[in-house]
């Protein structure tokens, strides 16, 4: 390190904070390590106009009109920012608490951090992707679900690392991960030609979503799906929810077994669909027709379901085959989309 200068010295070439770039005096400094930014203005050629605000420098700092002898910027009297990511342009902006410390991207599908005990067992009993650490919350229940993650992560060489509350919670995303998260490789995005052609199995039988953006119900979606036998799930890339931490919870390992494929636009996807042969059902309480006097389930199916309230799309309703509802008998005019995703699935899992 370089010898400490005194507040106000001389501080070599360069930017000189209380303004100007040259050699002067200005008080607050310019680059040096940990040197505050002061509130000087103007470009001058010895000594900057403004007097900055910056604090006394440690050692190896310049403090005069200019670059000083050390490296790095500070903050100048503020407090220490938070951790912060690179992001392609030109802004920096601040992680969001839970995501702080490592970077993922917003375009795919997610899935990266999985919460919840049934779901990181799932996730480690699937062995479709690669998990690089498991987190357990220090002073758990001996619950027998994690003695099977335990030893499940053992067996894959997977990391468990006991932390404490604060930080398990800072890291976490959903409002009930049981103390329990895996940081896995994200889902990789199915082909939806591969899904539709659905070779050495059984006719395909599809789900789609057209604008759900609650995670909660995303996964509560997957998770009957896959009980009711569906082998693939259509999600829109942009104006919906992906799998997120609360999703995965909410699935419960469904999405390891329920591939998802991406699609920039749904009602070009499900015209394609139709192309192919798959029947394309809308599921929407507007409709006269009742969910049980549906017709072609009994071959490659698609099941679109819509957002709560807004329901089925004009593009996404017109490229159905047919539109159905389930009939209530009650004072309510509706399900919640997951419950009635339930209901449909296994009504066409029960005409197949």
């Amino acid at each position: 390190m370089s010898p400490r200068r005194p507040a106000g010295g001389p501080g070599g070439r360069g930017r000189g904070q209380g303004g100007g770039r040259g050699a002067g005096q200005g008080q607050g400094g310019g680059r040096g390590a940990g040197q505050s930014r002061g509130a000087g203005q103007g470009r001058g050629a010895s000594q900057g106009k403004g007097q900055g605000k910056g604090r006394v420098p440690p050692a190896g700092q310049g403090t005069g009109g200019g670059r000083g002898q050390g490296s790095g910027r500070g903050r100048g009297g503020g407090r220490t920012p938070p951790p912060t990511r690179i992001t392609t342009g030109r802004a920096v902006t601040p992680l969001p608490a839970g995501r702080r410390g490592r970077v993922s991207s917003d375009r795919g599908l997610g899935g990266d951090q999985v919460e919840g005990r049934q779901a990181v067992r799932e996730l480690l009993v699937a062995g479709h992707r690669k998990v690089r650490e498991v987190w357990m919350v220090d002073g758990t229940d001996d619950s027998p679900i994690l003695g099977d993650i335990r030893e499940l992560a053992a067996a894959a060489r997977v990391t468990v690392t006991t932390v404490g509350r604060g930080r398990f919670a800072a890291q976490a995303r959903c409002e009930a991960p049981q103390g329990v998260l895996a940081l896995a490789a994200p889902l990789p995005e199915a082909d939806l030609d591969a899904l539709v052609r659905a070779e050495g199995r059984t006719a395909p039988f599809l789900v789609a979503l057209d604008g759900v953006t609650d995670p909660g119900n995303l996964g509560a979606i997957l998770r009957s799906a896959e009980g009711a036998g569906v082998t693939g799930a259509i999600l829109p890339r942009h104006r919906a929810v992906h799998v997120t931490p609360a999703a995965t919870k909410a699935a419960a390992g469904a999405i390891e077994h329920v591939p998802i494929a991406v699609v920039g636009g749904l009602p070009t996807a499900l015209a394609g669909l139709r192309k192919a042969g798959v029947h394309v059902v809308g599921l929407d309480g507007a409709s006269d027709t009742s969910l049980y006097d549906l017709v072609g389930a009994d071959g490659p199916v698609c099941l679109v379901l819509g957002a709560e309230g807004r329901g089925l799309s004009r593009l996404v309703r017109e490229r159905c085959d047919e539109v159905v509802a389930i009939p209530l008998a009650g004072v309510l005019g509706s399900l919640n989309v997951s419950a009635a995703a339930a209901l449909a699935c296994f009504e066409i899992a029960r005409r197949r």
